[in-house]
């Protein structure tokens, strides 16, 4: 046994164990204290393309690791405390609780809901002296649903494939983690801002501090996230703590422009407290009360805003002038965003499923629409409503569904990726994609590429959601083709910093204002010269949201 205690950031692993076929089991003893992992699948097994015998290697997953202190009674509401080293070993065979939230998101029966909910999940390969690419998932759900232990996201095909280190984490989310009471605060009775975000930011730091005991190269982070997941990556590389913390970052369907100002905050602060018919002098009161009530008011809270405010999430990063000293997108356009190499994308059919299943949280009729342009006015009274008027007359199908869906997913997720693209692009490599694949039941059941069903493609976990009917109609040959060539991009792109692919791939070349080349991916791949040309004449190099 070697003694890795000392957390070393180079050189040998510390690591031991045995092998007992598929139930092995492997303890690598970090800082944080030895832990036992088990057995999860041998690459061999997985894939549609044939593996080189030297990647045949078994990988290990250890679930449930705590980074952080129970973020409970006192410390509800307050930033992430690091976890205490433990003695012994701590088995890994479980998954965590994972944050109480309201109902809204399919997780596993089997997966527990509870507030000490900040633990971590690695897959890795038996460590070797050579360290290992990481990279480590912020998972999606409007931050206040979903979990980074969902089957979805299980990391082994990436580790399988690209001889990689997969770490997945829970967070705080809905009022637990998004919600700022800091006008509300005093005493000993603090509330912090964007507990949330300190929770993902805990998480690198845990990377950092103990990722090589696991075979990974903690100089070598590669951060990516999908949806309020990718806004997170988008908003992190924004904040000055998270400097370091990741070299490369990975922002799928980021609502990046979804990060809202303090004015803003209080308001939905305040409908918080008229939710749970809480005083405003007695907000204290919430650092007391049943967990399930706080998560049964996320969801509520949610509701109310997206009816009253269509195009405004309820719970989301504030600029607390504190951990986020700027808007995002602004900051990615004076420059001063960590200039590490970024993939940004978003999928084309983004709002597809909101309308499909009639979720509030993205406006889709024409009536939500043009509330939002009202607020957007009403929030932005520099903005000339002749420029809202001439964006909206390139949407000539808006007095319908289908020109409100394009305006929706354009303001959410689309112009948000291309003025990021624009500004990132002249300071750091920048690639921009569009992914257009669906599956023949997803196209005729009129969802198409719609938020979120790239996510499988990326992980390798077709199949991973009970009830899927992806394939129902066939087409799962083709998707495994094409997610063979998204999921080597990503992981080339965490080797290398560049997102070529293997031998065959369609060159992608980066993002700049010259060329604006996008891969579109889909059957085949295609790098397409400025897809967005139409949405960019619109909208322009403005950012038009909610402060």
């Amino acid at each position: 046994m070697i003694d890795g205690s000392a957390g070393r950031r180079a050189g040998t692993p510390a690591w031991r164990g045995r092998g007992t076929g598929e139930r092995g089991t492997l303890v690598v003893i970090p800082p944080c204290g030895a832990v036992r992992g088990y057995s999860d699948v041998r690459a061999h097994e997985v894939g549609t393309r044939q593996l080189h015998a030297e990647r045949a290697r078994e990988v290990f997953a250890w679930r449930g690791i705590p980074f952080a202190e129970p973020p409970v009674g006192p410390l509800r509401f307050r930033a992430p405390v690091p976890a205490r080293r433990w003695s012994g070993v701590r088995d890994c065979a479980e998954f965590g609780p994972v944050c109480p939230q309201a109902e809204g998101m399919p997780i596993e029966a089997e997966l527990v809901r509870d507030e000490d909910c900040l633990n971590l999940n690695v897959w890795a390969p038996r460590p070797e002296r050579t360290l290992r690419p990481v990279l480590v998932w912020i998972h999606g759900g409007a931050y206040f649903l979903g979990a980074g232990s969902q089957g979805i996201y299980h990391g082994r095909r990436l580790v399988a494939e690209g001889d990689a280190v997969v770490v997945t984490f829970n967070y705080r989310l809905g009022v637990l983690g998004f919600v700022a009471m800091e006008a509300m605060s005093g005493g000993a009775g603090t509330f912090e801002s964007n507990v949330g975000l300190r929770d993902q930011i805990a998480v690198l730091e845990w990377v950092r501090d103990n990722i090589s005991a696991f075979g990974g190269d903690p100089d070598n982070v590669t951060l990516f996230g999908e949806s309020s997941g990718g806004g997170a990556v988008t908003t992190l590389m924004t904040v000055p703590r998270a400097a370091g913390l990741f070299h490369r970052a990975i922002a799928q369907s980021s609502p990046a422009t979804s990060v809202y100002g303090m004015q803003r905050a209080a308001s939905v602060a305040g409908r918080l407290l008229r939710i749970l018919d809480v005083p405003a002098d007695r907000a204290d009161a919430l650092r007391t009360m049943p967990a399930t009530a706080l998560a049964a008011a996320s969801g509520r809270l949610s509701a109310e805003v997206s009816g009253s405010d269509p195009g405004t999430l309820a719970m989301a990063p504030v600029v607390d002038g504190d951990l986020v000293p700027r808007y995002p997108v602004a900051a990615f356009q004076k420059g001063v965003a960590h200039r590490v190499p970024l993939i940004i994308g978003t999928n084309r059919d983004e709002a597809s499923i909101f309308r499909l299943l009639r979720m509030q949280m993205m406006p889709v009729t024409p009536q939500s629409v043009y509330q939002m342009l009202a607020g957007v006015l009403a929030a932005n009274p520099d903005v000339a409503p002749e420029r809202v008027a001439a964006i909206m007359s390139g949407y000539r199908e808006l007095p319908r569904t289908r020109g409100a869906v394009a305006v929706s997913q354009d303001a959410a997720f689309r112009m948000p990726a291309v003025w990021i693209a624009e500004a990132h692009s002249r300071h750091a490599p920048t690639w921009l994609y569009r992914f257009d694949h669906a599956s023949p039941m997803l196209r005729a059941a009129r969802v198409g590429a719609g938020h979120a069903t790239e996510v499988p493609y990326v992980f390798g976990t077709f199949g991973a959601m009970r009830r899927d009917p992806t394939f129902a109609l066939g087409g799962r040959r083709t998707a495994e083709r094409v997610a063979d060539r998204m999921r080597s991009r990503w992981l080339t792109f965490a080797r290398t910093g560049r997102p070529d692919g293997e031998d065959g791939a369609e060159p992608w070349a980066g993002y700049d204002e010259r060329g604006r080349r996008t891969l579109v991916i889909d059957r085949r791949d295609e790098v397409v010269v400025d897809v967005d040309r139409r949405a960019r004449s619109l909208w322009g190099s403005r950012v038009l949201g909610f402060p």
